[in-house]
């Protein structure tokens, strides 16, 4: 057997030294269509979110027009976000990642391209089909059959492509990032074929059981294995440290399997369903504890001696805090799996506001800290802008914050007023308008944190471009 050695330098798991040298083999191709549409998607869900929190504020703004009303801007926003610039960028992501943890080129770049072309023609559907109300109506599965049967295709040609560049690998040693992207590749079949299609054949309680077990695993099945498998590799990567404990790593991995897919429930807390249900979904809530810990003090002491490196690296200052995001994210969501505490802010303001920073502040902090160490390497020029690079993540965390702390707080506060009968619910409506007036606020933020995270990018992309254009002139 080929002898394996660590290479301290880039922080990964023991594979052959001749690892940093197999960059020139990697086409990159499927990677750059996943990222790049998925930045463009981002800047448009952007919009759409501004849309959506100014009709908080002016309930009248743009309700003349059907196709921005609030029924029609919300299923876009939601799955624009989740599938047309997360699962994206984190789908380009892996085609990156993978392929250099297995020490050989991706199985298929044709067949990756095909996939790319599938999934943008998939979220252009969507982007229709929402503008023109055509929806299922339930929460996260709102895509009509035909994309959602396109969604499964693009799935499958994604998994096997990522399967077979992992079957035919160099090195002899899994690193946790393909557990968790093989994890994932299984588990969003399942959470996604649940959600989509065994709710066509059932009605009632059951279909909105099998419902809320696919909108919680959705962020936990699909977006949480991706994104620690991003974690996993780019933390390293960018502090130039090995990981800490491979072995806690599966520690993390496995009681991730176990417990995740059992707490969907808790979104069914006080309503018809069976008691022993509940208060199963609550047990197997906080015992999320453990696989979030995990991963958490596995991250932290990977860091151990690099603290410093934050002032000055973008990649580490977006990864570092989305892990903090991830731990707040994970404590919450045990603790208002709660009866007593969900008896207040289930259904409130608190809600989105926790959702909100599972999504964008981890698990996009996460994939942006990919997109920044990815694209100038596979483009093989430097960022456009450092600076530009800063402002995105101070705009994107300050308006974060902002966004996500008035959630919590205006949602715990008008779980209370829903409490107490005596008050109208127009009294609640009412005293929430400065929290949504805030939350507009911190949405034009995160806006401009979105926007110059874009334009550093697709400049990056353009100048490498012009610059090759330059050399190749000046070579003829």
């Amino acid at each position: 057997m080929q002898k394996e050695v660590v290479i301290k330098d880039v922080g990964e798991t023991p594979v052959s030294s001749s690892a940093k040298y197999l960059d020139s083999i990697h086409e990159d191709t499927t990677a750059k269509l996943f990222i790049l549409s998925s930045v463009l998607y981002f800047v448009i869900v952007g919009v759409v979110a501004l849309i959506i929190a100014a009709k908080f504020v002016m309930p009248s703004f743009l309700g003349s027009v059907q196709y921005l009303t609030y029924g029609r801007m919300r299923p876009l926003h939601v799955n624009g976000m989740l599938f047309g610039w997360l699962l994206a960028v984190d789908m380009g992501l892996m085609y990156y990642v993978v392929p250099r943890l297995c020490g050989i080129k991706l199985w298929s770049e044709k067949f990756g391209i095909a996939t790319a072309i599938l999934w943008n023609l998939i979220i252009l559907g969507a982007v229709v089909s929402f503008v023109m109300g055509w929806n299922q109506g339930w929460e996260y599965a709102e895509l009509p059959f035909l994309l959602d049967v396109a969604v499964v295709i693009a799935w499958v040609s994604f998994g096997i492509n990522i399967f077979m560049t992992v079957m035919n690998r160099k090195y002899t040693q899994m690193y946790v990032s393909l557990w968790y992207a093989m994890g994932t590749i299984l588990w969003t079949a399942f959470v996604y074929l649940t959600g989509n299609f065994a709710t066509l054949f059932t009605t009632g309680v059951n279909q909105a059981n099998l419902n809320w077990m696919y909108v919680h695993n959705a962020v936990g099945l699909i977006f949480t294995p991706v994104g620690l498998a991003i974690a996993y590799y780019f933390i390293p990567k960018s502090s130039n440290n090995p990981l800490y404990s491979h072995k806690l790593s599966m520690i993390g991995f496995w009681s991730l399997a176990f417990v995740y897919v059992w707490t969907g429930a808790h979104h069914m807390l006080h309503g018809p369903i069976s008691q022993w249900l509940q208060t199963i979904s609550i047990v197997f809530s906080v015992m999320l504890l453990i696989p979030v810990w995990a991963a958490v003090y596995n991250f932290f002491t990977t860091m151990k001696g690099q603290w410093h490196q934050l002032r000055e690296n973008v990649e580490l200052k977006f990864l570092m805090s989305g892990v903090v995001f991830y731990l707040l994210t994970c404590f919450q969501g045990p603790m208002h799996s709660l009866r007593a505490v969900n008896a207040i802010v289930s259904k409130t303001d608190w809600i989105p506001g926790h959702a909100h920073m599972a999504v964008l502040g981890a698990f996009s902090f996460f994939a942006m800290a990919g997109v920044y160490h990815v694209i100038p390497r596979i483009f093989k020029t430097k960022i456009f802008s450092e600076s530009l690079a800063n402002w995105s993540f101070w705009l994107l965390l300050i308006g974060g914050l902002g966004f996500f702390v008035t959630l919590w707080l205006g949602g715990f506060w008008q779980g209370w007023q829903w409490n107490n009968p005596s008050i109208p619910f127009i009294d609640t409506v009412v005293a929430l308008q400065p929290v949504w007036a805030v939350r507009l606020g911190s949405g034009f933020l995160m806006f401009g944190g979105i926007v110059a995270f874009a334009y550093n990018i697709l400049a990056t992309v353009v100048g490498a471009n012009g610059q090759g254009a330059s050399e190749q002139t000046a070579t003829a």
